[in-house]
């Protein structure tokens, strides 16, 4: 199904039974980040959520929208969206015609492509212009924006289409960067070091140029995804938004800038940046679960509102997993498959766990044909656009399904060798990375499952020399040795090796590592081969927050600790007296009073 707005798409969730209408009146101050999120972390991601009644503004606010597989793959107008993924497929495998009867066959396909192109559409009916604000009309405080978490710098836009063009004006880029809100008429604008609209900011910064700016706000769902798929530099997203919807995404001149904007948006931003004015951006509580550092940013500044006579306000937020994000994630990375390739032909499959935030952990299947393989793939990811961030891979075979999390586990804990299995590596990481000692770059950690085959080391020996068939010492042991212990739990997997978690009351530098010093010391602990170290107040018994902290806290070289034959993982907080140089963050929690502000209001909300 096409959706040529957000409106048509709200009316199919509606019909799916996908969307709860919410009557209650809500503030956009915390609460509704505190509802959504109690929302998304429900099995396959809960409904999306209409807010009808949003104290402060008029506009009702539509949040959760793509937070499922179900929801996402309609958005996309698919049922499937591996459907997308196929399609591309087929275009890349295009065989170049050789007889006039090929031709023929392939004109169809040509005809299909050439419908994808945005289409400039004239006059002034768009209704993204309905209603237009201008000069001393122009304000931000009719828009019901959130403030998302008690730590926030203030409230944010936080799923804003922006849209510039290059210096010359030759290369467009759309892109999500959330907007703090410093007052009616200006925001900032937050993109990172390595994205495409900061690398144009910095063109228009050498030649001290205002920056022409346009946001959309609420444009039709494909559109939505598209301005969050990493194309490669110089790809129009609206044509990959064509390319989804099979169908052009009309667009508009803007009316105050030289830009153009989706004509069926609810809700549209112009203005203009100057890159002398910078201004402290943050803190914001983002997609790792954790606070992102504050920093100066490009000051943006109003000169136009237009949004139709009835504006929707789409927004969404972002912490600890899962949230709706993570659903945007998947597609993306279900989509870029056949393109990522096309570079690498050998991939079969991959998966982002969702504990790994995107840029935390890969998995992926490759179908090896030579010796260390393996190694080179995961070279080669290291150096591809934003795969080059990703901190963990671990490579499997062609025949292990990597969406299956219980069998990769299981291969950890019986096929890894640590001498040859281990591959260490540096590189850039993603901004939002905290581990690392050094803001932007640090240590990688590639994990190599696959069977080994002549001419590799590790070929032909025998893991299970490397077995331990001790007993795992219980809690109580350990905790009448250790009094900083908080918790402890023995992972109950029938492996070769055996996987202890530890929860720890750090109240010093190095008290991690020699915790796991003194650990492994100990024969009476010997039936532990795998020791991962949290903090005290980690929630051990829940896999996947234990995950989440492993993969977010981690710097590989750093904190593996090995022991002969056993290893253990400080995923711990880190102190500047160990050389740690950046700040730590803070992990997201909503206040008590917001949520026993919302408890007060659930029943009426959702007890229907």
């Amino acid at each position: 199904m096409k959706y040529p707005s957000l409106r048509e798409f709200i009316d199919r969730l509606d019909f799916e039974n996908e969307l709860v209408r919410i009557q209650e009146p809500v503030s956009p101050v915390l609460e509704i980040a505190e509802i959504t999120d109690r929302i998304s972390k429900q099995p396959g991601g809960g409904k999306a959520l209409l807010f009808e009644k949003v104290e402060g503004s008029s506009m009702p606010v539509l949040i959760n929208a793509f937070g499922s597989k179900k929801r996402m793959d309609a958005a996309l107008g698919t049922h499937d969206v591996e459907e997308i993924a196929k399609r591309i497929e087929r275009y890349l495998k295009i065989q170049p015609p050789v007889t006039l009867l090929d031709k023929a066959k392939l004109l169809p396909m040509l005809l299909e492509a050439a419908r994808f192109p945005p289409k400039l559409i004239g006059g002034s009916k768009a209704p993204c212009q309905e209603v237009v604000h201008l000069n001393n009309d122009v304000d931000l405080n009719q828009i019901p924006i959130l403030q998302c978490w008690p730590s926030d710098a203030g409230r944010f836009i936080t799923f804003p289409i922006v849209i510039n063009r290059s210096m010359d004006r030759k290369v467009k880029n759309v892109g999500l960067y959330r907007m703090q809100v410093y007052d009616s008429k200006t925001t900032a604008i937050h993109w990172h070091i390595h994205k495409d609209g900061a690398h144009f900011f910095h063109e228009y910064r050498k030649q001290n140029k205002v920056m022409e700016v346009a946001v959309a706000i609420g444009a039709d769902p494909a559109s939505c995804y598209a301005a969050s798929a990493p194309l490669p530099y110089g790809i129009d997203e609206f044509l990959l938004s064509g390319f989804i919807r099979k169908q052009s995404v009309p667009l508009v001149k803007c009316k105050t800038v030289e830009l153009e904007v989706p004509a069926n948006a609810e809700i549209v931003l112009e203005g203009f940046i100057d890159p002398s004015e910078m201004r402290l951006e943050g803190p914001f509580g983002d997609h790792t679960g954790y606070y992102s550092q504050d920093g100066d940013y490009p000051v943006f500044h109003l000169t136009a509102i237009t949004h139709r006579k009835d504006p929707i306000y789409l927004t969404t937020i972002v912490g600890k997993p899962p949230q709706e994000d993570y659903y945007l994630g998947r597609a993306t990375e279900r989509i870029f498959l056949p393109l990522l390739r096309t570079q690498l032909p050998e991939i079969i499959d991959m998966d982002m766990p969702v504990e790994g935030v995107f840029h935390n952990c890969v998995i992926v299947s490759l179908e090896k044909r030579f010796p260390m393989q393996s190694r080179r793939l995961m070279s080669a990811l290291w150096g591809l656009g934003q795969m080059s961030f990703v901190k963990t891979i671990i490579a499997v075979d062609a025949a292990v399904d990597v969406h299956n999390y219980k069998e990769i586990i299981k291969l950890l804990l019986n096929k890894v060798s640590f001498e040859h299995d281990l591959f260490f590596s540096e590189g850039v990481l993603d901004v939002l990375n905290h581990a690392s000692d050094h803001m932007l770059y640090g240590s990688k950690l590639g994990i190599d499952l696959t069977e080994k085959m002549e001419g590799e080391p590790g070929f032909g020996e025998n893991i299970l020399a490397e077995s331990n068939n001790s007993p795992a010492p219980s809690i109580e042991e350990v905790r009448n040795h250790f009094s900083e212990l908080a918790d402890g739990r023995v992972f109950d997997i029938n492996a070769r090796r055996s996987v202890m978690v530890a929860s720890l009351n750090q109240t010093r530098p190095h008290q991690t590592k020699e915790f796991i010093e003194a650990f492994f010391s100990e024969s009476k602990f010997s039936g532990i081969n795998i020791l991962i170290v949290v903090e005290g107040h980690v929630d051990i018994e829940n896999d996947s927050t234990v995950m989440w902290k492993f993969f977010n806290n981690l710097d590989p070289k750093r904190d593996f600790h090995f022991k002969g034959n056993r290893l253990g993982v400080d995923a711990t907080k880190k102190f500047k007296e160990e050389g740690y140089q950046q700040n730590w963050p803070e992990e997201i929690e909503m206040s008590e009073e917001i949520k026993e502000r919302v408890d007060t209001k659930w029943d009426s909300m959702f007890d229907k």
